[in-house]
Order: C-alpha cells, then structure tokens, then sequence
C-alpha cells in the first residue's frame, strides 16, 4: 500500500458539489492499494498514518505524529498513485490493485482507523472527487509498506 501524506490546516473531499469528508488540522492521505497488498499491509500503513512525526514540537521541530496532536485524518482512495510511470508518457495501472480488491482494503482501512483513532473522515471509494486542502508547510511524504 501507498499513501501520500500531507499535513494540512484543513482538507475536505466533495462528490458532485457535496462535501462528503472534512477535517480540520491534521493529515489528508491518499492511498494506494497494489495487488500483493493485505489487511497486514492495511494495519502497518494505518500504523505509519497515525505515528509518523511530521508536527512540530515545541521547538519546532517533526517530532510529534498525528496522535500525539489529535488531529483529524482525511483518507481518499487514489489509485493513480499505484501507476507504473517508468515507461513512456501514458501511465500504466497494471501496478493497482483490481476496483473489488481497493475498494476491500480501503474500507479496511477506515474501518481499523475508526477504532484507533477519533477524528477520521474519508472520500467515496471510485466516485470522480474534488479534493480541497490547505497543505501545512508544505509538508508532504509518500509513506510505503
């Protein structure tokens, strides 16, 4: 699994004009799910998504993570993000995991998220979605498992 990260002052996702997920401060994720991808796979990016430090202490410095802060997490399916890039200017999405198999784990995904974690909102798995957000630095990291 993949997941572009992004710390963000706020983030939400619309679907035909109608904002279906929205957090304040905190993580937009969009994730990525590849065929030899498995709930172990869900539970080690959910893992990362949660403990990685990219909020500043009080110092300033990256050492605080999404839980330490209590921040929301924005989860938005993308399996763009899954695409072999290497070879010519069209991408290839042999790399993605089939619709049935994302949809599976992304709602897996959410669902584990839910119980670790108290601020959770998410997009529409397959819809055609805007995603609106203030980036937080910019800080941006594709996490991978």
């Amino acid at each position: 699994m993949k997941g572009l990260i992004q710390r963000v002052r706020g983030a939400r996702v619309e679907v035909a004009g109608e904002v279906v997920g929205a957090i304040d401060h905190g993580l937009l994720a969009l994730v990525a799910v590849e065929p030899r991808d498995d709930e172990e796979s869900a539970a080690k990016l959910l893992h990362k998504l949660l403990n990685y430090r990219v909020f500043a202490d009080d110092e300033g410095k990256m050492n605080l993570s999404l839980s330490d802060v209590g921040g929301g997490l924005l989860l938005v399916s993308q399996f763009t993000l899954a695409a072999d890039t290497r070879k010519g200017l069209r991408p290839s999405f042999s790399s993605a995991a089939s619709p049935e198999r994302g949809a599976e784990l992304f709602d897996h995904l959410v669902e584990q998220a839910r119980v670790r974690h108290p601020l959770v909102a998410t997009g529409r798995f397959g819809a055609d979605m805007q995603v609106h957000l203030v980036n937080d630095g910019p800080v941006t990291f594709l996490l991978e498992v």
